[in-house]
């Protein structure tokens, strides 16, 4: 491989996306669907198609985690128009739903995306030795002598005189 100490006249002008024609792009003009409630009826009848379950699930299977799916999703119709970026924050907790419910319809076990892997999980040794030594100190309390002793100490109350600029003088 040679590299060329040529100019590359390859490379897109600096500035040439600021050309385009205003509201030529998908996302530079209003959304299809305004409100919550639309969005999650157009969402509803898109994903209850026989192929888009079946790609699904594909997907579940290779270990995708639910959150990045759900997340791709909304932001692919963000970007074709669909919706806008804050209406698609609202829906993405009921597109996570649907999706699980196509992975536990088909019987998959997915990766819902909202768990800490790198957090370490509690090792059963040490369940174990905080249960023997819960039972140590169970043995040694003696059960048979239920009067507990009480102390009883009196205590005298010391008036304290008040101190401080609005204290009354005696």
């Amino acid at each position: 491989m040679e590299l060329s100490n040529q100019p590359s006249f390859d490379a897109p002008i600096p500035g040439q996306s600021l050309t385009m024609e205003l509201g030529s792009r998908p996302w530079q003009s209003p959304s299809q669907f305004t409100n919550v409630d639309d969005t999650i009826d157009y969402y509803m009848e898109r994903m209850s198609s026989e192929n888009f379950m079946l790609q699904l699930a594909d997907v579940l299977k290779m270990g995708t985690p639910v959150t990045t799916l759900a997340n791709t999703i909304q932001l692919a119709s963000v970007m074709e128009g669909v919706h806008t970026v804050d209406v698609g924050m609202l829906v993405l907790p009921m597109l996570m739903e649907m999706i699980m419910m196509v992975g536990d319809s088909a019987g998959i076990d997915y990766d819902s995306g909202m768990t800490d892997k790198s957090k370490p999980k509690t090792r059963d040794t040490f369940i174990a030795k905080v249960i023997s030594d819960y039972e140590k100190e169970i043995e040694d309390v003696d059960l048979t002598d239920n009067t507990p002793e009480v102390a009883e100490e009196e205590e005298e109350e010391v008036m304290e005189e008040p101190k401080g600029l609005m204290a009354r003088r005696t």
